[in-house]
């Protein structure tokens, strides 16, 4: 645990559809598909209170109602219990929660990611930063550095670099300077956006309404003003986006391989 960063808070969007795994989310938000048998914001809640972060702000729309259903009988869920039908009673044994607070906030479900995000600035304005992430994606960025790496700079927001197969969009830069996007590089992938952000609360200045996506306009705007930095990942990284990737992940959670689970 790094203790610089207790009381720090993480902002996790978990409102989209998830189409490119409908298998799973047709019934299901995406952040709730499971990687051995717990969801995968589980796991991403779970990565960054090993460094200390555990207030974290969850950006809910579409199906938000099961997250907040899972967080609010978590307790019950992961404790071993005694119910008592005639008195209405629970007796609690054996207490497996997590020292989380959590705040779950309807951001709509037509409302792109900047918007999201904007929706919950009441909760993190005052924080000299932030963490923020997508409720789909895992890592073992280390957390201690990249914040040592941000204080080193007067940037604005921090993003993660990341360099998976040349499918995705890419970031040009200079050094730890982000000076443009470029989509899909053809042959060997570029340096991509791999999420796990740093923001100060500046950064709501770059968003305009629900209708903002933050990869697009925010993301532009800040690196052309030169106040977005480039944190380079070189280790695992692994978004959830199709079937596939699922299964992946839940192969490496479950042959005990998984880089992300660094706790005991």
């Amino acid at each position: 645990m790094d203790k610089t960063l207790k009381n720090r808070k993480l902002v996790i969007l978990a409102g989209g559809y998830g189409t490119r795994l409908s298998e799973e989310t047709i019934n299901l938000p995406k952040p709730m598909v499971e990687i051995g048998g717990k969801p995968i914001i589980w796991h991403i809640m779970k990565y960054y209170s090993t460094f200390g972060v555990t207030n974290f702000i969850i950006c809910c729309g579409y199906k938000g109602y099961l997250i907040k259903e899972y967080f609010a009988n978590y307790f019950i869920h992961n404790s071993d219990i005694t119910i008592n039908l005639e008195k209405n009673s629970i007796e609690v044994h054996k207490k497996k929660s997590e020292p989380w607070n959590i705040t779950l906030i309807d951001t709509g479900e037509g409302t792109l990611t900047g918007g999201r995000l904007k929706k919950v600035k009441d909760y993190v304005v005052d924080d000299d930063f932030f963490f923020f992430t997508y409720g789909d994606g895992l890592s073992n960025i280390n957390l201690s550095e990249q914040v040592h790496f941000f204080s080193q700079h007067n940037y604005l927001a921090l993003i993660t670099g990341v360099k998976p197969p040349g499918r995705f969009g890419a970031i040009v830069n200079d050094g730890p300077t982000v000076l443009n996007f470029i989509e899909k590089p053809e042959g060997e992938s570029g340096t991509i956006n791999g999420g796990f952000f740093i923001l100060k609360p500046d950064i709501f200045n770059y968003i305009d309404d629900d209708f903002t996506a933050w990869e697009d306009k925010p993301l532009k705007k800040l690196s052309s003003d030169k106040k977005l930095g480039l944190f380079i990942h070189d280790g695992f990284w692994q978004p959830m986006d199709t079937l596939r990737d699922k299964n992946n992940l839940e192969k490496l959670w479950l042959n005990n391989s998984a880089p992300w689970k660094i706790w005991d």
